[in-house]
């Protein structure tokens, strides 16, 4: 979950792990053209944000939120507590962590990098694992008091002023520290400071970790980066999204981020967006999102703080357990806050039903895919040649024209 620290505070008594997965406090987004430099067409596409937090506007505060691209060095501390000692060693807990330095590497096309360190020791936390107010509902105070435990806990070991991140894990006998909130710093307040400098963006893994696996990590980082969350806060929890994007269902069967977190990360270019910002047609081939060259998105710009877009998606990299494939149409508002849809996906078989017979792999737990999930029906929702896309309310009109190995054809119009 993407929330503030006056957010945080207000949903802390309706916490639950579903909802929660995701607690951030910094952010990042899309570069800002160069004033010697004329607009990219794209950039009349680009939406302004409007929630002041995590959200899907391309104006990111960079000084809340950590650059999107590079080499981000983060620093991974494993502790336990004097209720819920650690037994053996941390090379299981880190080991659980590392794929997901290659997931976000293949995620960004190579333009993130988590280099990750663990200290390897048991850092014994000061207070009992029950005193940090998870299980009752986390506060921003409560949380950064945790934060702050683990790292003057640590200080003695390592040189925080070498990182730019802290992942905090669990020891598994702590229960009480359930889900995996993200800490973005508060400039307003005192913080966490080592050696020198301020501990902006940490990551504090639960028990969770060992359900979704490493894809939490990604979650929770991305929230760093300014992405909100898209579940709901409310059930059903995946109505908006499915398994579509990490930032909705971690386990979902298709989770890279969507192309247009992807153009908002800057990973995607200017150059690899088609922008309908007018009246218009246009007629485009899309590349699949989860290869890196080629035209990414078409957007339909249809408001102030509003947008369609379409992408190709394929059963492959980051989405090998797609349930399904073709094109993939959403609409974004940046003004919707996180977790109440700022992304919504359109449904391009709603009559569908998941088949237990249209990915075996994903009716039974197999141990190469411990945390994949089972087909939900709006993991269908990709449209295929043939199908149309229509809202009359904004005037989009979306045809499916061909498909084939090297992505898909649409033509897009907007009256």
């Amino acid at each position: 979950m993407s929330v503030s620290p006056s957010r945080l505070r207000r949903c802390a008594a309706a916490l639950t792990l579903a909802a929660c997965l995701a607690a951030p406090t910094t952010a990042n987004a899309a570069a800002t053209p160069s004033a010697h430099r004329p607009p990219s067409p794209a950039a009349a596409c680009a939406l302004p944000g409007k929630t002041g937090w995590t959200d899907e506007g391309h104006d990111t505060d960079r000084a809340r939120f950590q650059p999107t691209t590079g080499t981000r060095r983060v620093l991974t501390l494993f502790v336990d507590f004097p209720d819920a000692r650690a037994t053996g060693g941390t090379d299981e807990y880190a080991a659980q962590l590392a794929p997901a330095a290659d997931w976000m590497r293949t995620a960004s096309y190579g333009r993130t990098r988590l280099a990750l360190t663990s200290l390897h020791r048991w850092i014994r936390m000061p207070a009992a694992s029950d005193a940090y107010g998870f299980e009752r509902g986390l506060t921003f105070e409560a949380h950064e008091k945790y934060v702050r435990d683990a790292i003057t806990a640590a200080d003695p070991y390592a040189d925080f002023s070498r990182y730019d991140m802290v992942y905090v894990v669990p020891t598994k006998t702590a229960s009480a520290i359930s889900f995996s909130p993200t800490y973005l710093y508060d400039p307003a307040t005192p913080g966490v400071h080592a050696d020198g400098t301020r501990i902006k963006w940490s990551v504090t893994f639960g028990q969770d970790l060992w359900r979704w696996g490493p894809k939490v990590a990604a979650h929770e980082t991305g929230h760093t980066f300014g992405l909100p969350d898209l579940y709901s806060f409310t059930a059903p929890t995946h109505q908006y999204v499915g398994g579509w994007d990490v930032m909705g269902n971690i386990a979902g069967p298709a989770p890279q981020y969507l192309g247009w977190h992807s153009w908002k990360l800057g990973w995607t270019r200017d150059a690899q967006v088609t922008c309908l910002a007018a009246p218009g047609r246009r007629t485009v081939r899309l590349a699949p999102v989860e290869r890196r060259p080629g035209t990414k998105i078409a957007v339909l710009r249809t408001g102030a703080t509003t947008a369609y877009v379409a992408e190709s998606r394929r059963a492959e990299g980051n989405d090998r357990d797609a349930c399904s494939a073709g094109v993939l149409i959403y609409k974004v508002d940046s003004a919707t806050p996180t977790g109440e849809g700022p992304v919504r996906v359109m449904n391009g078989h709603p009559a569908a039903r998941p088949s237990p017979d249209l990915h075996p792999q994903k009716t039974a737990l197999r141990a190469d895919r411990p945390h994949a999930t089972g087909c939900t029906g709006l993991d269908l929702a990709a449209y295929r040649p043939g199908q149309t896309f229509t809202d009359p309310d904004s005037g989009v009109h979306i045809d499916i024209l061909a498909g084939d190995a090297t992505g898909d054809v649409v033509r897009l119009g907007l009256s």
